[in-house]
């Protein structure tokens, strides 16, 4: 089944003077763009916190979609969060798309005095608190009795403005939590594999590499994958009318550690970096040719881009918008 596309913005926090009302305006600008969603990010640094955040992105917009992307699910208990999650899907008519994960920036957690559990850990405990989230946020009353959280008798409240509940969305790039994606949420997000200090590994940014893991979101998720969105978040936009020059000079860039937040382990080639999924280089045009042949092959169809990139990419909404 091929998908209509969506697009996205957000994935980044904020750290200058004004921040909170700097959301807001993207937001919004988001929205006049022609974005379908707009996600803020979950970090205790000097960052504005995402559930207050979507409560007044709730009312400072009509149509746009808002969600969360995403929460690190040690930060919250999942009773909370349900409560909080359902009431903003009230206030915003109908428009949360709830995005959450294990949790992986070390470093927060211990600042906040939060134990940093491993990997396997995290995993296990997500899987509780999806379960708990799917039945809370339908309205239900739950019992569970887990490894990590015991609900008794409670009942989901106030019900959402959606039905059966606002869907979740979970990123993933290992095979336990494409797996737990593919088992519990409604859009999995497709995420390159990251080192142990958070970098994103270049081997996994590969159009191959991200086709195998859809496989294996398709694998676990058995009959329901027709329902499952996928989404993928472009890491670097660059309009030009020469793609196979810029691309060179983006090989340049990589072999001088730029930009930093990605590792590389591997050799990427142009024609690496010209069909990767998360770099769209080119025209306009370009651009959305490539995002066309990234769902041909991969049947992702939610593009997600950064806040410092939408005004590049606004112009390829239309050309897409639709299709």
């Amino acid at each position: 089944m091929t998908r209509k596309f969506r697009f996205g913005a957000g994935g980044e926090g904020n750290k200058e003077e004004g921040g909170a009302r700097k959301f807001v305006q993207l937001a919004q600008t988001a929205e006049e763009y022609g974005f379908d969603a707009f996600a803020i990010p979950d970090h205790l640094g000097n960052q504005v916190g995402p559930l207050a955040a979507l409560g007044a992105l709730s009312q400072a917009t009509t149509t746009i979609r808002l969600g969360t992307s995403v929460l690190a699910n040690g930060f919250r208990h999942p009773a909370i969060l349900a409560k909080e999650a359902t009431t903003i899907d009230v206030l915003s008519k109908g428009r949360l798309e709830l995005g959450i994960g294990a949790g992986w920036m070390k470093e927060e957690f211990d600042k906040a005095g939060i134990e940093f559990e491993s990997p396997g850990t995290r995993i296990r405990r997500l899987d509780e608190a999806l379960t708990i989230l799917d039945g809370l946020m339908r309205g239900e009353t739950v019992d569970f009795d887990g490894e990590f959280y015991q609900i008794k008798g409670l009942e989901g409240s106030p019900r959402p403005r959606q039905g059966p509940r606002p869907p979740i969305a979970v990123g993933a790039g290992g095979p336990k939590m494409l797996a737990l994606a593919a088992k519990h949420a409604d859009i999995v997000s497709i995420a390159p594999g990251t080192t142990a200090d958070g970098k994103m590994k270049l081997s996994d940014m590969t159009l191959e590499k991200t086709a195998a893991r859809v496989d294996r979101v398709r694998e676990a998720a058995g009959d329901r994958f027709d329902d499952i969105e996928l989404n993928w978040t472009i890491a670097v936009i660059v309009i030009t009318d020469d793609r196979v020059a810029t691309a060179e000079m983006a090989l340049k860039a990589l072999d001088q550690g730029y930009p930093p937040n990605i590792e590389r382990d591997t050799t990427f080639t142009v024609d690496d970096v010209l069909s990767s999924p998360y770099i769209a280089i080119g025209s306009f045009e370009e651009i959305a040719d490539q995002i066309r042949r990234v769902r041909e092959r991969t049947s992702m169809s939610f593009v997600g881009v950064f806040p410092t990139q939408m005004d590049a990419f606004a112009p390829i909404i239309p050309i897409l918008k639709g299709e």
